[in-house]
């Protein structure tokens, strides 16, 4: 193994030899995967790129092989969405003197690979953001608080003297309010699409007028419902408006359900999972992107359609207040106000083009910021800092 300390002359460190372990819930292949895996995937691929050699562990869902090599990364599954945990973590103590390091991806609960691993592991912890009342949406009431007890006062503790990686700085606050969070925490962004050509406006793509976009996993919190219940509310004054869902998961039968109950077959539209090229058709056709997720870590879906050219109207919660530049890139749902009354005041304001043309080129630009380069660069250099303080650490018990 040879690193180097980062430096400005070495701002993307070689990492030869380093054997690591990227440890995530989901690996991005699977039915409900999300950001969460793109990023643990893509800072992976940037991580072999400088010479690291990456084991990506993860579930398993039916169908999928054990074992196979994607990109030149390593992937091993195994158990599902629950034994998972267990099952990675006798995986690792089989292999505990294998790896140079280790990213522990928390959703909610960690792997506390940081319990089965040597100390001279160097583990980083990555938590995308605070799940908190996220379990009560998934789980009974005891599990629930169980839930909320190992993220808020074990976790913290456990992973105390391992250095921390979070997506956003509402995501950092709140680890450190909500979860007295002890460790430090460095933010690496999501990155975001490579910028495509930005197609005329309007785009004309037969979408509707205006036509609404809707990106992301049909799961519990990100409530796709209410955009289908502001569809239904707006129609009276926007009788041409079209709603188009992207995404597929468990919600998709309660969203046809709430589809039948307001009537909309030919206003909202459900597209389940689109290939990227058909994907990027629906987005960059729209007026306008809209999220009403609970959660977020960032907002990965915004700064898709933000390279479009497109806005996203989302709720003021953390990680979407990060990405959503409000008045800007797009508009935030604040305290006392409806999303219907949000995505009416935003269609309004693209109304007139010239205002349309100026966010258009405001949504490029913020969007050109973040790429998934610079994400991998900064966890490279994390990585090396850490493996470079781990080796200074032993030679001073020495």
């Amino acid at each position: 193994m040879s690193t180097a300390a980062p430096s400005q002359a070495d701002a993307d460190p070689r990492l030869d030899g380093v054997r690591v372990a990227m440890i995530n819930w989901r690996d991005p292949w699977q039915s409900v995967a999300g950001g969460a895996e793109t990023y643990a995937w893509q800072i992976s691929r940037h991580l072999v790129a400088r010479g690291a050699d990456v084991v990506f562990v993860t579930s398993r869902e039916r169908g999928q092989a054990r074992a196979e090599t994607r990109d030149g990364i390593a992937v091993r599954r195994m158990g599902g969405p629950f034994t998972v945990y267990p099952l990675v973590m006798l995986w690792l103590l089989l292999r505990r003197r294998r790896f140079h390091a280790a990213f522990d991806c928390m959703n909610g609960i960690p792997f506390f690979s940081r319990l089965v691993l040597p100390r001279r592991t160097r583990v980083i912890s990555v938590v995308h953001h605070v799940h908190d009342l996220q379990f009560d949406a998934y789980f009974s009431r005891p599990l629930a608080w169980l839930g909320r007890f190992v993220e808020s006062r074990v976790a913290s503790r456990v992973y105390a003297s391992c250095p921390t990686v979070t997506v956003s700085e509402s995501s950092r606050r709140a680890m450190r309010e909500k979860l007295r969070w002890r460790a430090p925490i460095a933010i690496v962004h999501n990155g975001g699409p490579a910028q495509p050509p930005l197609p005329p406006a309007p785009a004309g793509t037969g979408l509707g007028s205006p036509a609404i976009v809707c990106l992301g996993r049909l799961v519990v919190q990100k409530r796709v419902t209410r955009v289908v219940d502001a569809a239904a509310e707006l129609r009276a004054e926007r009788p041409d408006l079209r709603v188009h869902i992207v995404g597929r998961g468990p919600e998709s039968v309660p969203l046809r359900e709430r589809i039948d109950h307001h009537g909309l077959h030919g206003a909202v539209h459900l597209h389940g999972f689109l290939p990227e090229e058909e994907k990027n058709a629906v987005l960059a056709g729209a007026t306008l992107h809209v999220t009403a997720s609970q959660f977020e870590g960032w907002g990965l879906t915004v700064i898709e359609a933000a390279a479009l050219g497109v806005p996203t109207v989302a709720y003021d919660v953390d990680g979407l207040r990060d990405s959503v530049r409000h008045g800007e890139t797009g508009w935030l749902v604040r305290d006392g106000e409806t999303l219907t009354e949000v995505i009416a005041r935003a269609l309004d304001e693209l109304d007139d083009p010239v205002r349309a043309a100026e966010i258009r080129r405001a949504c490029r630009a913020w969007a050109a910021t973040f790429t998934w380069e610079r994400s991998g660069r900064d966890m490279a250099r994390l990585l090396a800092d850490e493996l470079v303080r781990g080796t200074e650490r032993r030679g001073s018990r020495r």
